[in-house]
């Protein structure tokens, strides 16, 4: 394509939930509530956790952390859609597409080495629980969060100084609701070569490895529970993992749908609605698997709500 056709372009347009008008209204008070659910159970999970001394143990705390990321997750994506379907717009600036892009590829990143985190504590939690104190350390756990923040901010940065180097033809139309880094590539009219390679590498080296990481931890969780004698013991082991398990499969599950659809359909509407459930649906479903899967979180959301209703 010729110099004619490329541009710095200013801004570019989110196809998304935007192919049919009549439903904006409807899918505003969807997402307004989707979004509001998302923010007060991630809140009120971090509250608890926060004021609960009964709680401040590893697998706590990245839990904790695991409801900020989900609570900024949504919240770098949902207001501005929401803003959209408001104003009747498609656009977002480029500034803005990057910004956001940015921060989704944060969070996400994120989402990925926090579960691979919450996987080894369960792991040492009970196949070398001797020495659990010992090694789950509240050192060594904070080095753990913050190695995955680093890890998270500089893959993004690198992704979109990347991209800040290509230009884009004139009409620039993205396929989802949000600024996704694959979309934005696919409209690139520059070479995207160095992008895809640095894309296939990230997604073996934070997403793929992470999961073959929980896969093979809870391998060896469920050969030590199956060696436990007693039939209350192995329910109480399998009971400490089973949020977490849940709220994996849910995270990988969704994440696979959304390629797989993104492979198979060009509709912007079959690919939003596949987004939506890893980005936005997965994120609200969160603190309700944590409550009502966990004795020691609904124990202390019962101390949590009693000392708020006192205290009023």
């Amino acid at each position: 394509m010729g110099p004619t056709n490329q541009t710095h372009v200013s801004e570019f347009l989110l196809l998304g939930f935007y192919e049919k008008p009549e439903q904006q209204l409807p899918l505003f008070g969807l997402f307004l509530s989707m979004y509001l659910v998302t923010v007060g159970g991630n809140l009120l999970i971090m509250l608890t956790i926060g004021s609960d001394s009964h709680l401040h143990t590893p697998m706590y705390f990245f839990l904790s952390n695991l409801s900020l990321v989900d609570l900024c997750l949504v919240s770098t994506l949902v207001p501005k859609m929401l803003g959209n379907f408001l104003t009747h717009s498609k656009a977002i600036s480029y500034a803005g597409c990057l910004t956001q892009m940015y921060f989704f590829m944060v969070f996400a990143c994120l989402d990925t080495l926090l579960l691979t985190v919450m996987a080894y504590d369960r792991f040492v939690a009970i196949c070398h629980p001797l020495s659990y104190v010992t090694i789950m350390s509240s050192q060594f756990c904070g080095l753990l969060v913050s190695l995955s923040w680093t890890i998270s901010l500089l893959n993004a940065l690198l992704h979109t100084i990347l991209v800040m180097r290509l230009l884009f033809c004139t009409k620039c139309e993205i396929s989802q609701f949000y600024c996704d880094l694959t979309s934005v590539l696919k409209i690139s009219c520059t070479d995207t070569l160095i992008n895809n390679i640095l894309v296939y590498l990230t997604t073996g080296l934070l997403g793929i490895l992470p999961f073959t990481g929980i896969l093979f931890s809870y391998t060896q969780i469920c050969s030590s529970i199956l060696r436990v004698p007693s039939t209350g013991g192995k329910y109480k082991a399998f009971s400490t993992c089973g949020s977490h398990l849940c709220v994996v499969f849910l995270f990988y599950g969704t994440v696979i749908g959304v390629y797989l659809s993104s492979s198979v359909t060009q509709s912007s509407w079959k690919s939003s609605v596949a987004s939506v459930m890893y980005a936005v649906v997965t994120p609200m479903l969160n603190p309700f698997i944590y409550s009502l899967r966990n004795k020691d979180i609904k124990d202390a959301l019962r101390r949590f709500i009693s000392r708020s209703a006192f205290s009023q």
